[in-house]
């Protein structure tokens, strides 16, 4: 009887060794958070605009490190020369992870600017609906002769989504189309997730039916409802997409890179809607 209370004594340990306390603490151990976000210069545009340098020194003080740019008439590098913005972008301790460009005028000469101040990505932001899946085909045969041409200074191509992809045409997503018929060697994809969760598509369901072809995403949330999808965005957290979900899920499918996307300002100014943003994934955990 001794030796089997001994050995019952020696079990209960191990049976009961790990209690409901010490399992949050693991739990909470596991968590991450981004090391790194970005923010695409569109939701700050007025800004930009006005003085790009000061504007990019601020984000960079509300915690961004890297930036997605575009083309606000002054050229993908907002009128500054290749060492002027090299230089502004190690004061700052930022990198320039890509912009969105007119891919289908003067490839070479923007390819050539990206490659010189070490963007990784020149990205198609907008072909507007076609009209058939077959015109959708001709734009990703498109879409792989620009990744093509990129690849040849050092610099890769990427498609970034609306909602109109994620819309039924002819019985099927024209979104599909596109990844289907663009080779992923030299086409990757920015998912809008605002945009695919508007159009009522699942974001997580759709990253995980194409695993490692987003690269790239844009974070803004969406308020509840079914009103206009230009009128729903709203601050980070504010609304009803899953976010500390879907940059778990999307960074174990191969997501790279997180940028902020502010189009709608239901209260204070876009800067003030930046640093919210900042704050709000500064503190998310996943």
């Amino acid at each position: 009887m001794s030796s089997m209370l001994g050995l019952g004594v020696a079990v209960m340990p191990l049976q009961f060794c790990t209690s409901p306390k010490k399992e949050t603490a693991i739990a909470e151990l596991d968590k991450s958070k981004l090391d790194k976000f970005g923010i695409q210069l569109y939701s700050i545009k007025e800004d930009m605009a006005i003085d790009p340098q000061a504007t990019m020194r601020a984000l960079a003080g509300f915690g961004y490190k890297q930036f997605e740019g575009f083309d606000g008439g002054k050229g993908i590098l907002w009128g500054m020369q290749p060492a002027e913005f090299k230089t502004l972008l190690s004061e700052t301790g930022t990198t320039m992870i890509a912009s969105h460009a007119n891919v289908f005028e003067n490839l070479d000469a923007q390819a050539a600017l990206a490659a010189e101040v070490g963007m990784k990505y020149l990205i198609c932001p907008w072909i507007g609906p076609q009209k058939s899946l077959d015109d959708y085909r001709k734009k990703a045969e498109e879409f792989n002769q620009i990744g093509e041409k990129l690849k040849s200074f050092g610099v890769k191509f990427a498609y970034h989504n609306h909602d109109y992809t994620f819309v039924d045409l002819e019985g099927s997503l024209p979104q599909d189309i596109l990844m289907d018929h663009t080779d992923p060697a030299l086409v990757d994809f920015e998912m809008d997730i605002y945009w695919v969760h508007v159009a009522n598509a699942q974001p997580a369901e759709y990253l995980a039916k194409y695993p490692g072809r987003f690269k790239l995403c844009h974070l803004k949330d969406a308020e509840p409802g079914t009103g206009d999808p230009h009128q729903r965005g709203v601050l980070l957290g504010s609304g009803e997409i899953p976010y500390a979900e879907l940059i778990k899920q999307s960074k174990e499918l191969g997501m790279e890179h997180f940028i902020v996307e502010q189009e709608r300002f239901p209260s204070g100014t876009p800067m003030d809607a930046a640093k919210a943003n900042a704050s709000y994934l500064s503190a998310l955990e996943f």
